[in-house]
């Protein structure tokens, strides 16, 4: 640019002066003049090209989700092709195209897997997603160069599809079962509870007898914060079923100088036992606890607890190949069968895609008395014979046992047929049974961490006729043999005489 002196003031100005000041605005005026121009000519020659899509909310799997991708231009459009993103934007996959220059649109995607559908140029409609679907989408748009008509202007913009899925199944089991019954030790019971499908994961939480449960959380899952507190509820005692007083002994030992029990710790497998007086009780180990003596009745024991059991609460997250979560959620606290006996326990998973939790819950109770058959009813000597456990007598809840049982057969007075002290199972099988086992007692006990009761049955053995028969024969054969030896040893006796 050429610099322009100003005139100060009170000086003239010459005529050459004049002329070149007014030269050099002419200069000034042509070269702003040729810019402005130049601006004009490109934006007619390029035009203008914006695409915006609108962010999209949570959406649950089987529901349709269309996707729209907004775009102003003064320029003629070439095409419109939706992307989808994978491998965290490494790898697009177009999945629709529209073509403007022949007003035709087709998917990419294979026969047997194309669900898109082209609403409206640049609207795409996908119906009954999966979780497949989840994930990011971008939307591009090509428009004529003015300029020279053989180069496209791209535009894109792009929107995150979230697919949510709720759990499809839910399911309580107690761990560790089947497991034996203990009358004078006392153990941690824990309740697994498990949830399948969900996505994003659920939050898993349980109540005993409809009320939330405090919980003590001793593991935290990494990926989800504050989410181990399955629900609090105020402290309260739990419900007295029956308390016997006559059958409790409260061993004021093992209080400390408060008169508080010690508290129970989560997993313990193996608690000492209390000996009798006389005897000299070894100290526990960090990993045990010492549990009062008790006066115990037949069906289970009365434990004694001065406080509220503590529950411990522990879940982790198992992420599927399909972009679900599995979560395992776990309750433990120390087992007491006076109190838990008939206690009913319930599993409640929340969801956001759910409109209202899913619930499955399980009743705890003790084995009430198996019911026996026995096939064939009327055994004979050689038959196998087969022992089995068909139910539980009437009384518990939908006739179910919860935990499952743990079965042991025995021979009252001796061992089983095949030499062993007991067997496990619901069924015993006697094999070719002889003769010596009719009128022989049979005790299935049933237990569980709960309780343990016994069912006898006694084995009648029937004569078999086929079998006596064979014997008849076997006897007759070998009475026939001796007579023939005794006529020809008479015979020789004869010959040897006469020769002599």
């Amino acid at each position: 640019m050429v610099g322009i002196t100003q005139p100060r003031p009170g000086e003239h100005v010459n005529a050459n002066g004049v002329w070149d000041l007014l030269q050099n605005k002419g200069k000034m005026t042509v070269f702003s003049l040729c810019l402005l121009l130049c601006a004009d000519l490109l934006d007619l020659a390029v035009g203008y090209l914006t695409v915006t899509i609108e962010p999209l909310p949570p959406v649950v799997v089987g529901e349709t989700v269309t996707l729209k991708c907004n775009f102003k231009t003064d320029g003629r459009l070439r095409e419109i092709v939706w992307y989808r993103v994978t491998d965290g934007g490494t790898i697009k996959q177009k999945i629709f195209t529209y073509d403007a220059m022949f007003n035709t649109n087709y998917s990419h995607m294979e026969d047997y897997r194309r669900r898109e559908d082209l609403v409206y140029q640049s609207t795409v409609r996908l119906p009954e997603v999966r979780i497949s679907d989840n994930g990011p989408y971008e939307c591009h748009v090509g428009i004529y160069d003015r300029a020279t008509r053989e180069k496209v202007v791209l535009a894109s913009g792009n929107v995150f599809l979230t697919v949510m899925s709720p759990p499809n199944n839910i399911s309580v089991v107690a761990e560790n079962t089947p497991a034996p019954f203990s009358r004078y030790q006392a153990q941690n019971f824990t309740l697994v509870c498990t949830a399948k499908g969900g996505k994003p994961a659920p939050s898993v939480y349980f109540k005993r007898d409809g009320e939330l449960i405090e919980v003590i959380s001793y593991t935290q899952s990494s990926s989800e914060q504050g989410g181990g507190s399955a629900g609090v509820r105020g402290a309260r005692p739990l419900i007295s079923r029956d308390l016997d007083d006559t059958k409790l002994q409260r061993s004021l030992s093992l209080l400390d100088p408060e008169g508080r029990a010690p508290l129970p710790r989560p997993y313990t497998e193996s608690i000492q036992h209390v000996h009798t007086q006389g005897q000299q009780a070894n100290e526990p180990s960090p990993a045990t606890e010492v549990i009062p003596e008790t006066v115990v009745s037949r069906e289970f024991p009365r434990w004694v607890h001065s406080t509220d059991p503590l529950y411990y609460f522990s879940h982790t997250h198992i992420p599927q190949s399909d972009g679900s979560v599995v979560v395992q959620a776990r309750l433990t606290w120390t087992l007491n069968p006076q109190l838990d006996n008939d206690a009913l326990f319930s599993c409640e998973v929340k969801h956001p895609a759910l409109s209202m939790p899913m619930q499955t819950e399980v009743t705890l109770a003790a084995p009430k008395g198996p019911k026996l058959s026995m096939s064939p009813t009327r055994a004979k000597v050689g038959d196998t014979v087969r022992i089995t456990v068909q139910g539980f007598q009437v009384g518990s809840p939908g006739n179910e046992v919860f935990p499952e049982p743990l079965f042991t057969w025995t021979r009252v007075g001796g061992r089983l047929l095949d030499g062993s002290a007991e067997r496990d199972g619901k069924e015993l099988i006697l094999e070719r049974v002889p003769a010596e086992l009719n009128g022989s007692m049979y005790r299935c006990t049933a237990q569980n961490p709960l309780g343990s009761t016994d069912t006898h049955t006694r084995l009648i053995v029937f004569e078999n006729p086929s079998m006596m028969k064979n014997t008849q024969n076997q006897n007759n054969g070998g009475s026939r043999m001796d007579v023939l030896g005794l006529t020809w040893m008479a015979l020789v006796l004869t010959v040897t005489v006469e020769l002599t």
